[in-house]
């Protein structure tokens, strides 16, 4: 597979992962997920969701401006890394389930969180088997 192309089912499979993680992130402010975050936590709660929401404005600017970069490489490269991130993202929320404050625990939560997850597995394992030959 080259950087120029990429099957649907691949794509379709990646933006799939990406819609659930941004989606994650909507659930994410009803949990308050500020404070299980150790770069948040500490914050008082008011300070920790505007630190938590602001930081996501520069983050998915960044991510969507590699993921549409007009070099097809770059774009492939970012597509590569984010689906990684989604795998460490799934692995994430299960090191934090403990804390009291962890309230990722509906059916919703978790199909985003994991249903992103198995996405990345699934774009991860999809680009090594088109790349065998």
């Amino acid at each position: 597979m080259t950087a120029d192309f990429q099957p649907l089912w691949l794509k379709a499979i990646f933006l799939l992962g990406v819609s659930l993680l941004f989606t994650h992130e909507l659930d994410a402010m009803t949990h308050s997920e500020w404070r299980v975050l150790p770069v948040t936590s500490w914050l008082a709660p008011g300070l920790g969701r505007m630190v938590f929401v602001t930081l996501h404005v520069p983050t998915f600017a960044l991510v969507l401006g590699w993921l549409t970069s007009r070099l097809p490489k770059r774009a492939a490269q970012g597509q590569f890394w984010v689906s990684v991130f989604l795998v460490v993202h799934a692995g994430l929320h299960v090191a934090f389930s403990g804390q009291p404050h962890y309230t990722f625990e509906g059916i919703l939560s978790n199909t985003l969180i994991f249903g992103a997850a198995l996405c990345g597995v699934a774009y991860l394992w999809g680009r090594y088997w088109m790349s065998r030959d």
